[in-house]
């Protein structure tokens, strides 16, 4: 199963204990379908727990008989169409959430959601129809999709008056549809909560930790290996300069300060300045300038580069 029905399976397993939540709920369901109107019309759902839900929810609040029947079709296979039949039917369906059926832009009365928890159970009825939220190991993006923009831009306008946390959802056109979404991976947390997915908001939580101390183990990483590549590059040019000393003058040709610092890094490669200076107990700019003198004598000499191409040449002989 993907993250998205995990999380419908756990909402649909709530219980709504009070009459004004269960009342709510069915609205958001309803609302969003495409049943929600006077016309003979029908919706196509794939999840068997939400098709449930549905029908026992426009039963028990609305007083409809909503119709639920295996898809067979090839194309809707494992899915269910569910329509309510019966034009009374309708009718008292629109009319018991304060609807006529022949408004001109089907709106969210606000008035079916008095209170937070009512809001809540709204969110997760509309959720549960038209919404979907992507596995967070992906991508974090939660999206809503409704035909009608008057629609979309009432569900942004209930998902900013939520008092429990800030959303900022955005607006936008896909093909003849509206989409309502979410990005940002806090805001897709505190939503997830507040319609009761609580496992799938701890899973989102735990995924995401899990990607920022990957991230950040990889950016130190990668640091640690820069400045190896860094330390290393540096060192060749240091050791190609000694060396080129000890062949044209000797190193007892450098001065004892010069000298000290010239055979610790001939015989240590590897070692950073902070570990130069602590044997040499010097600051590391100290050690820096000693080794800046040594390639500046070098210099004068012949060039270290053409040092490094000598000792290449020889190892290959």
């Amino acid at each position: 199963m993907s993250f998205a029905s995990d999380c419908k399976e756990e909402l649909c397993k709530i219980e709504n204990k009070r009459a004004c939540c269960l009342k709510a709920e069915c609205y958001g369901l309803l609302l969003f379908s495409k049943c929600f109107s006077l016309r003979d019309a029908q919706m196509i759902c794939e999840n068997s727990a939400v098709a449930r839900r549905i029908t026992e929810a426009a039963a028990v609040s609305a007083g409809v008989y909503a119709e639920m029947r295996a898809q067979l079709h090839r194309k809707n296979a494992g899915a269910y169409a569910i329509a309510i039949p019966g034009e009374d039917a309708r009718r008292q369906m629109v009319t018991s959430f304060g609807h006529t059926g022949r408004e001109i832009s089907l709106r969210i009365r606000m008035e079916n959601l008095l209170k937070d928890c009512c809001t809540a159970a709204f969110l997760r009825g509309v959720f549960l129809v038209c919404g979907t939220v992507t596995d967070p190991q992906k991508e974090y993006h939660l999206e809503f999709v409704t035909p009608y923009l008057h629609l979309a831009e009432d569900l942004v306008a209930v998902l900013q008056g939520v008092k429990a946390a800030q959303f900022s959802p955005s607006v936008a056109r896909r093909k003849n549809s509206y989409i309502v979404y979410l990005k940002e991976s806090g805001a897709i947390e505190d939503f997830l909560t507040l319609i009761g997915a609580v496992n799938g908001a701890m899973e989102l939580m735990q995924i995401k930790m899990y990607k920022e101390t990957y991230n950040n183990l990889n950016r130190v990483s990668n640091c640690e290996t820069a400045n190896l590549d860094k330390t290393f590059s540096a060192a060749s040019r240091q050791i190609a300069a000694i060396a080129l000393i000890s062949d044209k003058v000797g190193l007892d040709e450098l001065p004892e300060d010069l000298r000290e610092a010239a055979l610790l890094r001939l015989h240590n490669p590897e070692m950073s300045l902070r570990e130069m200076s602590e044997r040499l107990s010097i600051s590391r700019s100290g050690v820096n300038h000693r080794l800046r003198r040594i390639l500046e004598y070098a210099e004068t000499l012949g060039s270290p580069e053409e040092e490094i191409s000598a000792q290449h040449e020889k190892g290959k002989e």
